[in-house]
């Protein structure tokens, strides 16, 4: 019982440093939260993970953490990353905080997205949406070209991200200020160990990811031995069929959920790669 509490304890230290650390955070939604029943709280970290660990085991009241780089780097593009966990929970700092201080080396402005968990895939979506509008009209605040804002997910994070990019025009909550007039379609998105992108029959391509010539260009990386590995290998299928721009890597072994901590060799690989990418594709965007 005491080792239990030692443990909550240390995991509410933890998530309290890294919240204390950044430089803002932007709640969502400023009245009531569409769809959700619960009231507004903090989010409620889960009490099962490791000392060493910060997850969120609810999340009620959606919020973007903002992670600006040093101003000599900044490269006027953005990037809201999506942390994975099932859509159950999320695995905020391996594949969230960690991320953004990564982008941050690069010059990347990053955003934290806490999205609506647990089992509220529409909510999540809803979160995306209004996300990648806020950070648009606040652009000019962050020093970001509005036009070069994107976005990449882990595991649930990376089919979160594939439906933002597949389902900007689907219109899933109803306007709440000005910023809902600008366009949520993000204008790249990294895919890194997605999973359920192959819900469709026999295993194809998720019915609701409907692809058009307006799909952003994706990057996609998976190893061989991840149990979602067929999601990554769908996803590419469907986007050179239609012709949508996809760079698509599959490393032999590496499981999943990997983040880009050291030890891994698809977590030390795929931040080369998807480095490498970010300058291709945004060079192409004036």
């Amino acid at each position: 019982m005491m080792k239990s509490i030692i443990s909550i304890l240390l995991l509410t230290l933890i998530a309290s440093e890294s919240f204390s650390q950044k430089k803002d955070i932007i709640y969502l939604w400023p009245g009531k939260v569409p769809g959700e029943l619960k009231e507004k709280q903090e989010p409620v970290l889960d009490p099962a993970r490791k000392a060493n660990e910060v997850r969120f085991a609810e999340v009620t009241n959606p919020v973007v953490e903002i992670y600006l780089p040093d101003a000599s780097l900044n490269n006027r593009s953005g990037v809201i990353i999506c942390p994975g966990g099932a859509y159950r929970i999320l695995s905020y700092d391996k594949e969230g905080t960690e991320i953004a201080t990564w982008l941050n080396k690069l010059g990347y402005s990053a955003f934290v997205l806490q999205y609506r968990i647990p089992n509220k895939q529409e909510g999540a979506l809803q979160d995306a949406q209004r996300a990648i509008r806020i950070i648009r009209r606040n652009a000019a605040k962050w020093n970001i070209d509005p036009e070069k804002v994107g976005i990449m997910g882990f595991s649930a994070g990376g089919s979160l991200s594939a439906r933002t990019s597949t389902l900007f025009n689907k219109k899933s909550y109803a306007p709440v200020d000005e910023a809902d007039s600008l366009s949520c379609r993000p204008a790249f998105a990294m895919l890194i160990y997605p999973a359920y992108l192959d819900q469709g029959p026999n295993k194809t391509l998720t019915p609701e990811l409907e692809l058009t010539k307006e799909t952003p260009p994706m990057f996609i990386f998976q190893t061989a031995d991840d149990q979602y590995g067929n999601s990554a290998l769908v996803m590419a299928g469907a986007l050179r069929d239609a012709k949508i721009p996809v760079e698509l890597h599959i490393l032999p072994f590496g499981g999943h959920g990997y983040g880009l901590r050291p030890g891994s060799l698809a977590g030390e690989t795929w931040p080369l790669l998807a480095e490498k990418w970010l300058i291709r594709i945004l060079q192409t965007k004036k």
